[in-house]
């Protein structure tokens, strides 16, 4: 086992019997799931209307070099700069030029999830430039020193309480105060820092390839006044969040804000088209969006795993599946966190370092079923899974035991053989890591093709 796969099962293990943690998110999770069947009713056909998002998807992804040079041609021509990174190295190098370029000692950030796959808070710091989170959650989860929980609601885990402690112990409020007076002190504070930085830097939830523009949708404003107030404007996105044409919106955004958060559209939806035009008094003077692969190719090139990259970051399959609910997004170790999480990460990082995230579901078929989008995911993760096997991502005695069941399962008259005592001793106790993380098999005294055949005799 890595060091990866064993720091996952402590985090999980104790997570899993944390009480307060599950009462929290049974709570939140529950008020999502309030909501998201009112958002629903806004569709005719719902069932079609996520066919057809999965199709764009589709179109997009098979066309993505096509997709991806129509949209550069497109936000070129208005003044915009398309840096293509690989790697993370090379994105972080690039920002840092700019950060350099532009004398900057502050940044904004807002809306965005590729930078936590990036780092991009710890990296900025390093190099003495002050990286401020401007999203209520995420604000949160920096004062606290933590990731974000979750890919739509950061601070998830967090109860009221929680939050309104850790304002009191870092911005020396008064203790107890209440969610209205908690958002009123982040913005008095976040406010000051608009006007401040050199720089915005934000995430795309779409790229729009026919008219060269990303769009951000969100709750609060914070990404429209990081991508204007700033002279510079600085867009991180993976190269998957392509769409062929800005009608598709009609159909993205309110699955995005129904899926996301039980709202039948969010507040306010953005498209960004390039930085400010002569004769326009808003918006920054500068507008750099940087491609990101980091991995995403391995995906495209993987024929079963393609499909992964139609995901809209809507976090539904994470407040649906049985795992995350129990053990919580921390436990995971990843940036991208829950099914979606389990299906891309060993494609994007290494899968004999990650593999152990396929094995972290029920495979109860949940996430699929509530996945806007409509990918297989519960199937996707037996890919992984099928994938770790046949590179040889196993070990002797796991290979032998799954080799003995197989025989066994495939004769009937070797699972007719011996007692229930003697089996339950072969699988509990000689192979003993199938009850380490599990709870014992109790094999019935007879099987059913006994007792079929005792039925008949009778």
């Amino acid at each position: 086992m890595t060091e990866t796969a064993a720091n996952f099962i402590a985090r999980s293990t104790v997570k899993a019997e944390d009480l307060d943690h599950r009462k929290k998110i049974n709570f939140n999770i529950g008020r999502y799931n309030a909501v998201v069947p009112q958002g629903k009713q806004q569709f005719a056909e719902l069932n079609l209307a996520r066919e057809r998002a999965k199709n764009i998807k589709w179109r997009a992804i098979e066309t993505l070099d096509q997709q991806l040079e129509e949209f550069e041609s497109n936000f070129t021509k208005r003044g915009g700069r398309v840096i293509w990174a690989e790697d993370s190295k090379q994105a972080l190098a690039e920002i840092l030029n700019i950060c350099k370029e532009k004398n900057c000692r502050t940044v904004v950030k807002s809306k965005s999830m590729v930078t936590e796959e990036l780092k991009l808070n710890h990296f900025l710091e390093e190099n003495g430039i002050e990286s401020v989170e401007t999203d209520l959650g995420e604000y949160i989860q920096q004062l606290d020193g933590e990731p974000p929980y979750h890919i739509v609601t950061p601070a998830m885990h967090k109860s009221k309480e929680d939050v309104a402690k850790l304002f009191y112990e870092k911005l020396n409020t008064k203790p107890n105060l209440t969610p209205e007076q908690l958002t009123l002190v982040a913005r008095e504070k976040l406010r000051k820092k608009y006007v401040q930085a050199e720089i915005g830097i934000t995430g795309a939830n779409f790229i729009i390839s026919d008219i060269g523009g990303i769009a951000v949708t969100e709750n609060e404003g914070n990404a429209r006044l990081s991508a204007s107030f700033p002279k510079t404007h600085i867009v991180i996105a993976g190269l998957e969040k392509i769409i062929p044409s800005m009608t598709d919106l009609g159909l993205f955004w309110p699955l995005l804000a129904t899926y996301g958060t039980g709202q039948r559209i969010t507040v306010y939806n953005t498209l960004i088209t390039g930085p400010k035009q002569p004769g326009e008094t808003d918006g920054p003077e500068e507008m750099i969006l940087i491609l990101l692969d980091n991995g995403r190719t391995n995906i495209l090139a993987n024929a079963k795993a393609r499909e992964s990259l139609y995901c809209i970051r809507c976090g539904a399959c994470l407040n649906a599946c049985p795992i995350y609910k129990n053990i919580g997004g921390h436990a995971y170790g990843t940036t991208y966190r829950g099914p979606i999480g389990s299906v891309i990460t060993p494609h994007l990082r290494e899968m004999e370092e990650w593999k152990h995230l396929s094995y972290a579901s029920s495979l109860c078929g949940n996430c699929t079923e509530v996945c806007s989008v409509k990918i297989n995911l519960h199937e996707l993760l037996l890919e992984n899974r099928a994938e770790a096997v046949d590179e040889g991502y196993t070990s002797l005695g796991e290979k032998l035991a799954w080799k003995a069941w197989r025989q066994a399962s495939l004769n009937r008259n070797m699972m007719n053989m011996g007692s229930s005592k003697l089996k339950n001793w072969v699988v509990n106790k000689a192979f003993k890591a199938w009850t380490a993380h599990r709870d014992q098999l109790d094999f019935a005294s007879k099987t059913f093709n006994q007792r079929w055949r005792d039925e008949r005799k009778s």
